[in-house]
């Protein structure tokens, strides 16, 4: 027979996962704080910069080689689109590196704020 007094199995659990936290740094750390946000900014993204695309049928993509050229959607002056896991975070212009003239790098010239109504998650 159980002890009406005695805390359910469920509430004993939900208990312990509670009182679990009290000495984390979950608990101790607000969310965005300390250990906890210098564990988030550590994490590598990759940042893809696309000068524009192109559609065209398998049988002319089959066609390509060597020197063929395949028209982009932008243009030449337009800015290049920043993106981070799918998605467009800024745009920008494409500039020579100063320190190595050999690369190319990004001059940012919009930052694009989230979507405003993005159904498609």
């Amino acid at each position: 027979m159980t002890n009406p007094s005695e805390p359910k199995s469920q509430d004993k659990a939900v208990w312990q996962q509670e009182n679990a936290f009290e000495g984390s740094a979950l608990h101790d750390d607000k969310l965005g704080g300390g250990k906890n946000l210098d564990s988030i900014l550590r994490i590598p993204v990759t940042i893809q910069v696309v000068l524009g695309s192109a559609t065209m049928p398998v049988a002319n993509l089959m066609k390509l080689g060597r020197g063929a050229i395949v028209p982009l959607d932008h243009r030449v002056g337009e800015p290049v689109d920043v993106v981070v896991n799918g998605r467009i975070i800024a745009r920008g212009e494409v500039v020579v590196v100063e320190d190595d003239n050999s690369r190319f790098g990004i001059s940012l010239t919009e930052i694009v704020g989230p979507p405003t109504n993005d159904l498609n998650g």
